[in-house]
């Protein structure tokens, strides 16, 4: 069947909502009604090309699978979806653990030109729970029950340990401390002074808690920091997850801080953010919500701007993306340690941010967009 060029508007939103209720439930109550100020809207065009090129000697089918903005999100709108290209079939699915949206492609020779087109009108909204003081008065309702939605997010996982040297290391953090919010910042606080950006580390890191704990070396990337604070919280009892996106252009609050850091664009608003993935975290309180924090970029900005924890512009970094996101951002989805579908031969995946695909079978390297080509150009509409 074909289903190319095929355009999503407003049906999307229908259609995500009867995908994934449960989620569309969940971070409905994200900002409480009584935020008194309407966040920034920001529009971004963020083009895909794909051009495949099959490893020697593979023959057989190509398929890829791009992950797609999440929807039913208060701090984000994919407003238009749309592809061409010469695939064979092209269609949309999120039949997977995490509901996440994924444009699959399929190629019935791989030894054929391959190639994909794929247009994404991206509204963004500043998600800012805590510069608005909706954090300052919370206080955990008596009996906490988490609904089962949000309470798989304490769960352990493979690379997302909640046990051993993570309990430990946790209840060394938290202490006595008994307020979620508070246990919160203690760990926010805690990854974002010990924990060290290592630019070696190939695309966003791995986000092996336990391997990163044990070893001692707390050097990585967003995705290994982000993990560790999601690990360390489920391990205190909070639930948290990552979320893995893309930037899309310059930042707004924190561009005063870091030119280049939070990402950049040009004078046109054009930014070529092929390598610009990046993970975050948030993490949910009872009676309140799902709340933002990005404890990587405050390493990021540290090094980049060669600064030490204590200056005054690291600390104003990280006061505010604790309870905020700026959103120069948009996030694919919260998968870890979990199938797509169609399966790829390879089985789970780590997480879904960079695009993944498989030439009979073989998977190509997501990471090395020279070898798996493909190009993401991103511009901020007036």
């Amino acid at each position: 069947m074909d289903r190319r060029s095929f355009m999503i508007n407003s049906a999307l939103l229908t259609t995500a909502a009867s995908l994934a209720p449960t989620l569309v439930q969940a971070q409905a109550s994200v900002v409480p009604a009584q935020a008194t100020s309407a966040p920034r809207s920001r529009r971004f065009l963020l083009k895909q090309t794909y051009a495949l090129k099959a490893p020697q000697g593979s023959k057989g089918a190509m398929l890829l699978w791009v992950p797609v903005p999440e929807d039913a999100a208060p701090f984000q709108h994919l407003r238009q979806l749309r592809w061409s290209g010469d695939a064979q079939d092209t269609y949309l699915n999120s039949d997977n653990a995490y509901g996440a949206k994924t444009l699959v492609a399929r190629w019935d020779d791989c030894t054929k030109p391959m190639h994909l087109n794929v247009d994404m009108l991206i509204e963004t909204h500043d998600w800012e729970p805590g510069k608005l003081g909706l954090l300052n008065a919370y206080q955990p309702p008596a009996a906490i029950h988490y609904p089962p939605e949000v309470a798989r997010f304490l769960e352990s996982s493979r690379h997302i340990q909640t046990d051993g040297i993570v309990k430990e290391y946790a209840d060394r953090i938290i202490g006595r401390e008994t307020n979620p919010l508070k246990q919160a910042r203690l760990i926010y606080d805690w990854v974002s002074a010990n924990m060290e950006r290592d630019n070696s580390v190939i695309g966003c890191g791995v986000g092996d808690v336990g391997k990163i704990l044990t070893s001692g070396k707390l050097l990585g990337k967003c995705t290994d920091m982000s993990s560790v604070f999601v690990a360390l919280a489920r391990a205190a009892g909070i639930p948290a997850r990552e979320m893995f996106g893309i930037r899309l252009g310059r930042p707004g609050v924190l561009e005063p801080y870091s030119k280049t850091a939070f990402g950049s664009a040009d004078a046109q608003g054009v930014s070529n953010v092929t390598g610009g993935q990046h993970c975050r975290a948030q993490f949910y309180l009872a009676g309140f919500g799902w709340v933002p924090c990005d404890p990587a970029d405050v390493t990021k900005m540290r090094l980049t701007e060669k600064k030490k924890h204590e200056d005054a512009d690291v600390q104003a970094v990280n006061d505010y993306l604790f309870g905020n996101w700026d959103m120069n951002w948009v996030g694919f989805n919260y998968g870890r340690d979990f199938l797509l579908n169609p399966a790829p031969e390879m089985g789970p995946l780590n997480n879904f941010g960079y695009p993944y695909a498989e030439a009979d079978g073989d998977p190509l390297d997501y990471y090395d967009a020279a070898t798996f080509v493909y190009e993401y150009l991103s511009q901020e509409q007036s």
